[in-house]
């Protein structure tokens, strides 16, 4: 897999670009694979209860499979791991496409959710690494290039499902050429086991295996957790629901919806490509109470005044204002002194049950009293990451980001 990276080849952009690719594509084989769902539900003629039952495995392989992920970063390293889950998510996103039946797609998008599940907090370690070696705010910018993948996975399955290609050509391609791309990639990345970043004393931290419980000790992690699940959630639940509202509250026609979330959409992307600058000038714990009140008014705006205009400014601010949230926890997480794999992976785990239980119960709750009132509980989780932002502030030993 090559040597060590160093911290000069990282501040010379080496390792910074590598990590961008390895985060864009994870978003662009996610999005290649939802892009053809459509596609594939037809072939399998299934319906909606059963396609979203077959879809709730990649959560269940994503939760099963994190908590795991820590211990195999730290035995084996992240550059390892990293090319082990490409070359696994590869098959899994490609056997999507040759499913007979439902039971053999929900098993495939199992080990894409374990697959992708352990890249995510691979990415995010490896990621930590290079910020930290860079010694500036890098995290949000790494998360803005899995949307930009994501994007751009989408906009080639359009073209695909237009020109009428078959789903399991369109994830070949794509599988052959990202995972390339992306193993080639990871060569260029930091081993944690043998590339730490010294703090400014000139130590070494060495990474030593911690156990999930020690860390469910660690109150302040678990804090840390509670607010990524609320950033989380508020993100998940406009993801699936704010297309809905628009059309079913604001009656909004198919593609006025689908410009709100677009909206949406855009602006976490361009809060997290303007992240890193922000977060340098006004700190983690600032940046994140910031956001979170944005959030809070745009949601607010949103839900209060059924304008659709208003509606797209609302989305605007509530993509902007949790924009950031999830990447520094990634990197506070990281900074858990030996034991950082491992609080990534506690912590992203977190989020990740956010991502699966929140949308749900807010289709539950929308069925009892209305979307629009549903929604409002993203605005108790925007007052959640207000009030629990402190516990991204760095240690005082920590040699890392400033914030």
């Amino acid at each position: 897999m090559g040597g060590p990276v160093t911290s000069t080849a990282v501040r010379s952009g080496q390792g910074v670009r590598a990590t961008r690719l390895v985060f864009a594509a994870n978003g662009g084989l996610f999005a290649t694979w939802v892009s053809r769902i459509p596609a594939i539900r037809d072939d399998l003629g299934a319906n909606e209860r059963g396609l979203g039952f077959a879809l709730l495995f990649i959560a269940v392989g994503s939760l099963l499979a994190m908590p795991l992920s820590g211990r195999l970063i730290e035995r084996l390293g992240e550059r390892v791991v990293l090319a082990a889950c490409v070359l696994l998510a590869m098959l899994a996103y490609c056997s999507l496409a040759l499913a007979p039946s439902l039971v053999v797609l929900a098993v495939g998008l199992f080990f894409v959710g374990a697959a992708s599940g352990v890249w995510d907090v691979a990415m995010n370690v490896a990621g930590h690494a290079v910020e930290q070696a860079a010694r500036r705010t890098l995290m949000p910018g790494f998360h803005a290039a899995w949307s930009l993948g994501a994007v751009a996975g989408a906009g080639i399955g359009a073209v695909a499902a237009k020109a009428d290609v078959a789903p399991v050509a369109h994830f070949t391609i794509v599988a052959v050429v990202v995972g390339a791309g992306t193993l080639y990639a990871v060569r260029a990345l930091p081993d944690s086991r043998t590339a730490e970043s010294p703090d400014p004393s000139g130590e070494r931290h060495v990474t030593t295996p911690a156990s999930g419980a020690s860390l469910l000790r660690d109150r302040r992690l678990v804090l840390l957790g509670l607010m990524t699940l609320c950033a989380a959630w508020a993100e998940g639940a406009a993801n699936d629901w704010l297309a809905l509202l628009l059309t079913d509250e604001r009656s909004a026609s198919g593609a006025a919806a689908a410009a709100g979330f677009a909206a949406f959409a855009s602006a976490m992307t361009l809060g997290r490509v303007a992240g890193n600058r922000f977060i340098d000038v006004v700190g983690r714990v600032r940046a994140l109470r910031i956001g979170a009140a944005v959030a809070m008014v745009g949601v607010i705006t949103l839900l209060a005044l059924p304008v659709l205009a208003v509606s797209y400014l609302g989305a605007v601010m509530w993509g902007l204002g949790i924009a950031v949230a999830f990447p520094l926890a990634m990197t506070t997480a990281g900074e858990t002194p030996g034991r950082g794999p491992g609080a990534i992976a506690m912590v992203a785990t977190i989020a990740y049950s956010g991502f699966l239980a929140g949308p749900p119960l807010i289709g539950m709750a929308a069925h009892a009293v209305g979307l629009d009132n549903a929604l409002w509980v993203v605005v108790a989780l925007t007052v959640g990451i207000f009030l629990l932002a402190h516990n991204a502030r760095p240690a005082p030993a920590d040699g890392g980001v400033r914030g």
